[in-house]
Order: C-alpha cells, then sequence, then structure tokens
C-alpha cells in the first residue's frame, strides 16, 4: 500500500507540473492533486498511521493544491486580458510621422523604424485631408511590411 501510496504521490506531482507547461485550463492541475491526495492517504495508511491522520493529511495536500491551482489559474486568465505589446498587433494604435507621400502610400516613421505605409480603407472616405511630409499618423493595420494609416486626430496627439 506504501508503495503504490508513493507512486501515486509521484505521478500526481508530474502531472500537475505539467499543468504549468501545457495549460489545460487546471484540468490536468486538477487531476494531479487528485492523485497526490489519494496517494498520501495510500501511504500514511500503509505506514500504519490510522485513517482519521491519514485523511486529515490528504485535505491539507487537496486544500493546498487547489489554492495554488486556483492561483495560477487567475493569474493566468488576467494575463489573457491584457493588451499586446509586440509582434504584428502590438504596433497598432501607435503614433508615427509622414517622411514622405504620394497620392495614396508613401512612408512612415513609427517607434524609430521606418515603414511602407497606405492610407487605411476608413481614412480614404476623408480625402479633403491629404498627407504631407511631417503630419502626424496612427497605424490602424499591419499587412505585411505594409501599414494602413489614417490621420491622427487632436485627441491622440496627448
Amino acid at each position: 500500500m506504501t508503495s503504490l501510496g508513493l507512486a501515486l504521490l509521484v505521478v500526481g506531482a508530474v502531472v500537475a507540473v505539467a499543468e504549468a507547461h501545457y495549460p489545460s485550463h487546471g484540468i490536468a492541475g486538477s487531476v494531479g492533486v487528485l492523485v497526490m491526495t489519494v496517494g498520501i492517504v495510500l501511504a500514511i495508511t500503509g505506514l500504519g498511521a490510522g485513517v482519521l491522520v491519514a485523511l486529515l493529511a490528504g485535505g491539507a495536500l487537496a486544500g493546498a493544491g487547489v489554492a495554488v491551482l486556483g492561483a495560477s489559474l487567475k493569474r493566468g486568465t488576467a494575463v489573457r486580458h491584457l493588451r499586446v505589446r509586440t509582434g504584428a498587433e502590438g504596433i497598432i494604435g501607435h503614433i508615427g510621422t509622414v517622411r514622405s507621400w504620394t497620392d495614396t502610400s508613401g512612408s512612415v516613421a513609427v517607434d524609430g523604424a521606418l515603414w511602407k505605409a497606405r492610407r487605411s480603407p476608413s481614412a480614404e472616405e476623408d480625402e479633403d485631408h491629404e498627407l504631407h511630409s511631417g503630419d502626424t499618423v496612427v497605424v490602424e493595420h499591419l499587412n505585411g511590411l505594409t501599414l494602413s494609416v489614417r490621420p491622427a486626430e487632436e485627441w491622440e496627439l496627448f
């Protein structure tokens, strides 16, 4: 009984740690905590202790495991709501300066880099505001290495 309990403790710990590396939204972690709880109850009863002591130890382990798993899941779901800061999605909404422009395309400096740019489809309806060198623009979309931009409004400059 003791060896089975120790084996279940090890397997449960491995499954619970696997949750950290391969997130399964708490499923693997819950199974790991459950297996460890059964393992500790079997190991303690196999060593000759009373069933009450084994159940109390199992309850303590289960409580601690559920608390750690709950905190981990809470933090993991909070991270999902953060704004993307890097990659293609991270540049959307950034302010840039037009370096050169002809009709519907040109080059724009954004975050210290020079990008090819074109007017975004929503900005093409606003034909009365043509872009010139030095104008401030807002990135609306990224397609490959070409930005879609629109003229920045006053409130976006602060």
